[in-house]
């Protein structure tokens, strides 16, 4: 039984089924997006000044990736117009130049963007504890510009300064390409002990010895998944955190790093690692959806986004290498299934274009 309307439009809608399936399947995909889209702006607008991060993401690589999509939105259409024509050969060409732009973004998003945040690091600070810090923040000078105040350390974690057990550190430093040291000893400024009557001599305290945990080479720092489980080992104690920090903190007077910037800001590999004491630290993370309802919202929607990439590139591999009976039965229909599919495809990168600036640029 053939089914109608597969080719020739419907008498009460003026268009064809699919495309009439498509147009109601892309509307419940604006309320879904829309949904995410809205939880952002109102996260975003009840944060605290400081706590909604900035300049995180890879503003050129970001700007890569939309013009590969806008270029694979181009392509799909050439692809419809070359079966229209009934020209197989270029229409071949084309649906592969799709197909070959969609998996270099997918490629970019999860081998390189991804990577790079997860071996990022953060550490938020307490608010009573921020003067601690000033050298790095220079909060004082943020205020005379009345630009919001940096509440957050970020670089790449160096090493880790900790208690514990001297054979279990070595058996998990083994298993993950990290050495252990004895901690540098820190002396205590000497302060004039008060007279005070002889009284009977205090049990002497054993202090318990403390070690520096870092990557054998010196070029590479600590993971941050790699430093969670480190501190989740049996009798473990965080001092403190060595973390190669940001140009944004090495040199915190500079104008150029107040806001985000078009090119990433690397880091300074002159600057020497700043010492983050476990007492003063709020919170820290890798750059992990956990960091913050930024980083949240932005892998929940490009993780999203990314799914619905996969699903296009799953259709149209099917179209690439199978489509060929279907057009030689029927090419209009065939043309028909690739219209379908290019409006999604579209709309997938439309979705994108809200991405780009909302989380890049903003």
């Amino acid at each position: 039984m053939e089914i109608p309307y597969t080719v020739s439009n419907r008498p009460d809608t003026g268009v064809y089924n699919a495309k009439l399936a498509i147009w109601l399947f892309l509307a419940s995909e604006v309320m879904l997006f829309g949904g995410l889209f809205s939880a952002y702006v109102y996260i975003r607008m009840g944060t605290d000044d400081g706590y909604w991060p900035q300049g995180l993401l890879n503003v050129p690589v970001g700007t890569l990736n939309t013009v590969i999509l806008i270029a694979s939105s181009i392509s799909v259409v050439f692809a419809w117009a070359a079966l229209k024509m009934r020209n197989w050969k270029q229409y071949k060409t084309y649906l592969g130049t799709t197909i070959l732009l969609g998996a270099v973004f997918l490629t970019i998003k999860l081998a390189y963007e991804y990577p790079a945040k997860f071996n990022h690091f953060g550490a938020y600070i307490k608010k009573d504890s921020l003067s601690e810090y000033e050298k790095y923040l220079d909060n004082e000078g943020l205020k005379q510009k009345k630009l919001a105040p940096r509440v957050e350390i970020t670089g790449h974690l160096e090493a880790i300064e900790l208690t514990g057990s001297k054979e279990v550190l070595d058996v998990f430093a083994n298993e993950h390409g990290l050495e252990v040291v004895p901690a540098p000893h820190e002396e205590a400024a000497a302060t004039p002990a008060p007279s005070a009557p002889a009284a009977e001599p205090a049990k002497e305290h054993k202090e318990e010895p403390a070690f520096l945990v870092k990557a054998k080479d010196e070029h590479k720092g600590v993971a941050p998944l790699v430093a969670e489980k480190l501190l989740k080992l049996p009798n473990t104690k965080l001092i403190a955190f060595e973390v190669k920090p940001d140009e944004k903190f090495s040199h915190p007077k500079d104008a150029k790093y107040d806001h985000p910037t078009f090119f990433l800001q690397d880091v300074d590999h002159a600057a020497l690692p700043i010492k983050i004491k476990a007492e003063h630290i709020d919170w820290w993370s890798g750059f992990f959806p956990k960091h913050s309802n930024f980083l949240a919202i932005y892998f929940a929607i490009t993780g999203l986004h990314g799914l619905h990439i996969v699903g296009g590139l799953i259709v149209f591999g099917y179209f690439f290498f199978f489509g060929e009976s279907l057009y030689r039965r029927n090419p209009e229909q065939m043309a028909n299934r690739l219209e379908v599919s290019g409006l999604y495809w579209h709309f997938v990168d439309l979705v994108w274009i809200f991405v780009f600036p909302v989380f890049y640029l903003l």
